[in-house]
């Protein structure tokens, strides 16, 4: 990281993502992205895809451009058994478990939207990071608040799958 403005700070935290997820699933079979550790507990399959489709979601509501999910077809690639506005956001463990997808797309998607979310952070400003995005909180939600929201929500679920990793049998490693 080169520059100390909250663009540079939230760029660098949203490019550290993708590789934390990336080593979580390096080599991983089928059966180790749905595996769960205990019922009802989420897969890598289901933590990789949240975490894109999260991000794309509230992002493209940010920057008023159409989600990464649909406009770029990764939605048709999933085709998973639930509405495209899905997010993971309140599904039940037996909907989680429906998520699966070879690394390739799950990463592939995940870079999609990570380029998005760099392209709006460069369209914003210091000064654009007080705005209120959100009337419905007490306080009211900013942009600045928002964007360390989303990227706290990716950090969390990113170690969870380095986590999960760490739990995985051995013989579901490829």
């Amino acid at each position: 990281m080169t520059g100390t403005g909250a663009r540079e700070v939230l760029t660098d935290g949203f490019e550290r993502v993708g590789p934390v997820v990336a080593a979580a699933l390096e080599g991983t079979t089928d059966a180790a992205r749905t595996w769960r550790p205990a019922p009802g507990a989420n897969t890598l399959a289901w933590l990789a895809w949240h975490i894109a489709r999260g991000q794309d979601s509230q992002v493209a509501a940010l920057a008023g451009t159409p989600e990464v999910w649909t406009a770029g077809g990764w939605a048709e690639r999933f085709a998973l058994p639930f509405g495209e506005d899905a997010t993971g956001y309140g599904q039940s463990p037996d909907e989680a478990a429906q998520v699966d997808a070879p690394v390739d797309l799950l990463l592939g998607y995940l870079d999609a939207t990570t380029a998005q979310t760099l392209a709006y952070l460069e369209r914003v400003e210091d000064d654009d990071l007080g705005t209120v995005v959100d009337e419905s909180w007490d306080p009211p939600v900013t942009l600045g608040v928002r964007l360390v929201s989303i990227l706290d929500d990716c950090v969390q679920h990113a170690g969870q799958a380095g986590y999960l990793r760490g739990l995985l049998p051995r013989e579901l490693l490829g």
